[in-house]
């Protein structure tokens, strides 16, 4: 159905970037690999031909759970916990990928023998158990279950010299903003506070605090990108001139209670770390793996209209400065290879708003919408919908790069959510199919009806990196899953509806009379 589900290729570069064969200790005590992609084709497109004399960079598996689109209701827990599993499997492999480096040296079947052929095998026993958890609710567990059960080694390049398009802009931009006092002093007072990070990880590799990314090549100079160049179709704003053209605006805060834990109670409920990676919670504060909707809906908010307990989670935002924060040695922090200072979002702008071509319906109450991909960097673009940019530079958005923004300006991460939904399902099996973006000209397709659009932009105050190099000091980067390697397209950004009534009809009567409220 619309855009969720088909398939298109990545507009970015399929080389892979290596910044060397040393290893770098991780803060939470695990060993990273420093070779990081840079980008790729779809789960098909990986050449598994180049990785004959060539490091493994990292490992593409199929993402068996936006396969699932009919599982019965009464199987889905069960269903999430496998796949949950899957990609605890996946993580245990990375980490195995990472500490025998010399043992790979000496063996070219060493991977695929002893670290894909387990990992496959694992993948085979927890796919028939999904088949069997569908097959049990009285559904029909897909046939071919078993073919995602390969895995693929992601092979590393060495870069040669101003190769790539996004290197040689950002280097330029490096150059230019050099030159400039103002941003001098910038990359300095980031230089200074990062003196640590570099020690730590950036001299054995140049790969991260952590050893696993992000790398000068995930970075890009705000002013060197086209205004009006954004390359993804998902994530377009729903609202214009006409339609329905009013707003509601909630103010949950920027999570100055540190509410944040590594769960994704839409993904993985009764997960504990089903996500491998932080979240800050706003709105809701009951929201972890175990919260049931009645929990939720009886939770207390940070909203400062009480009639608002949503919840919104995006994941955390990390400055690699060399030092550690509380999470270091947990789960879903330095276990999972996200380390360095977790940065509070200056300003968390809530808003939503309607569709230029017609009305918007109310959403339903505990209505789940997941909005970009956290896997985007192996499944490729389908889902993916990112937007970093620089205050002051808005008109200019990036997708799979991180922006370098000049001083006095912060770093903007923006996310407009799906706002068509198929006007039944709160949820559905692989969390997609019950919602979708609007088209170009704003309309929903599929008979889909128009809801509020939700569109979150969070703000943050953070030294500029600094590149020379090709190396990238006192670096940013959004908390992922082990194997995506901190990449800017896996950016993600979530929603649990729990207006009460009353408010969600004022919203959607404001929104429809072309009203600006909050």
């Amino acid at each position: 159905m619309g855009r969720n589900t088909r398939k298109r290729r990545t507009p970015l570069a399929t080389k892979a970037i290596a910044a060397s064969a040393a290893l770098a200790l991780g803060g939470g005590g695990l060993v990273w690999a420093n070779f990081y992609a840079s980008a790729h084709e779809d789960e098909s497109g990986w050449n598994q031909t180049k990785s004959t004399n060539a490091q493994v960079a990292t490992i593409n598996c199929p993402d068996v759970g936006q396969k699932l689109t009919n599982v019965p209701e009464s199987a889905r827990q069960g269903v999430a916990k496998e796949l949950a599993l899957l990609d605890r499997q996946i993580t245990d492999a990375y980490t195995r990928l990472a500490e025998t480096r010399q043992a790979q040296a000496g063996d070219a079947g060493y991977v695929d023998n002893a670290i894909l052929g387990p990992l496959k095998s694992k993948r085979v026993a927890t796919l028939d158990r999904i088949g069997i958890n569908i097959n049990r609710a009285g559904g029909k567990a897909p046939q071919e279950l078993d073919q995602f059960a390969q895995c693929q080694g992601v092979p590393a390049e060495q870069p040669q010299p101003n190769d790539g398009d996004g290197q040689d802009q950002n280097n330029d931009g490096q150059d230019q903003d050099q030159n400039n006092d103002g941003q001098d002093q910038g990359q300095d007072g980031g230089q200074d506070q990062g003196d640590g990070g570099q020690d730590n990880g950036q001299d054995q590799g140049n790969g991260g605090q952590a050893g696993n990314g992000p790398v000068a090549d995930d970075f890009i100079n705000i002013e060197d990108v086209q205004p009006g160049s954004r390359n993804l179709p998902n994530g377009l704003a729903a609202n214009g001139d006409g339609g329905s053209t009013g707003s509601f605006t909630t103010n949950c805060g920027t999570n100055e209670n540190e509410n944040r834990n590594s769960d994704n109670v839409i993904v993985a409920p009764g997960v504990s770390n089903g996500a491998q990676h932080q979240h800050d919670y706003v709105g809701n504060q009951a929201n972890n793996a175990f919260a049931s909707d009645e929990d939720l809906a009886n939770g207390d908010t940070s909203c400062q209209n009480q009639g608002d307990k949503s919840s919104y989670f995006w994941p955390v935002i990390r400055l690699q400065d060399g030092t550690q924060d509380i999470d270091q040695g947990q789960p879903g922090g330095g276990q999972d290879g996200n380390v360095g200072k977790i940065v509070e979002p200056a300003e968390a702008q809530l808003k939503f708003v309607g569709n230029r071509t017609s009305d918007v319906v109310a959403m339903p109450t505990a209505l789940r919408i997941i909005t970009g991909d956290a896997k985007s960097f192996t499944n490729g673009l389908n889902n993916a919908n990112t937007s970093w940019s620089c205050t002051g530079f808005e008109d200019r958005q990036v997708t799979d790069k991180y922006p370098i923004c000049p001083e006095g300006s912060s770093v903007v991460r923006t996310s407009n959510f799906q706002s068509c939904w198929d006007g039944q399902n709160i949820d559905s099996a692989n969390h997609r199919t019950h919602v979708d973006f609007v088209e170009a000209d704003g309309t929903c397709s599929n008979g889909f009806q128009a809801i509020p659009q939700l569109q979150v932009r969070l703000v943050y105050d953070i030294p500029a990196p600094q590149i020379e190099n090709g190396q990238v000091a006192n670096a940013f980067a959004v908390d992922s899953f082990p194997e995506q390697l901190h990449k800017p397209i896996t950016d993600h950004n979530d929603f649990i509806n729990f207006f009460d009534e009353d408010l969600m009809n004022e919203m959607v009567d404001c929104i429809n009379n072309g009203e600006d409220c909050q």
